[in-house]
């Protein structure tokens, strides 16, 4: 068994929950590939999702909690733009319903299994999704071998194409009207 603290907390994580963030991204190897998992506000951060790519990652798992259809959709919009970006899957599980507990309002969520969006991938990059705030497993295939001929021959090559150089200390000149 694996361990992977989230990494960025939110406000009321920090504040109402006093809750500790890790300091440390995994990448695990299994026998189904390289995984790396982003806890909820994790994934709207680019630069963690690209690391995991960048080590190996094929498939990221986003578990989320969120109260709304707002922070549903942002956490759920930043998995597409990571599985695009970095050419890899993304599982989102959300939690649905209340929990009994004083404080905790009802969850907004629904699972899904994202796609890059290029030709020979699902369409819309949704290989399944599941119901809005309705308990259940979704299932899809992912094809690794795809993902990496993707990676190397795809309408974009994102991984391939960062120039790495210019993201160094370079510097940014910001200009004035």
């Amino acid at each position: 068994m694996h361990l992977q603290d989230k990494i960025h907390r939110t406000r009321w994580e920090k504040e109402k929950w006093n809750s500790d963030h890790g300091d440390v991204l995994n990448v695990f190897q299994t026998p189904h590939g390289r995984i790396a998992i982003l806890i909820c506000y994790d994934i709207e951060f680019p630069e963690l999702a690209r690391r995991a790519a960048e080590e190996g990652a094929e498939i990221v798992f986003v578990p989320s909690c969120t109260d709304d259809r707002q922070g549903f959709l942002r956490v759920r919009y930043c998995c597409h733009a990571r599985a695009i970006e970095n050419q890899i899957y993304v599982a989102m599980t959300s939690t649905v319903g209340n929990l009994p507990v004083a404080g905790l309002r009802l969850h907004y969520g629904q699972a899904s299994i994202i796609t890059p969006s290029d030709f020979h991938f699902a369409r819309d990059g949704i290989a399944a999704e599941g119901v809005i705030n309705e308990e259940q497993i979704v299932v899809a295939d992912v094809d690794l071998a795809l993902l990496h001929e993707n990676r190397l021959k795809g309408t974009t090559i994102p991984l391939l194409d960062k120039r790495h150089e210019f993201y160094s200390n370079r510097p940014v000149i910001v200009v004035a009207d």
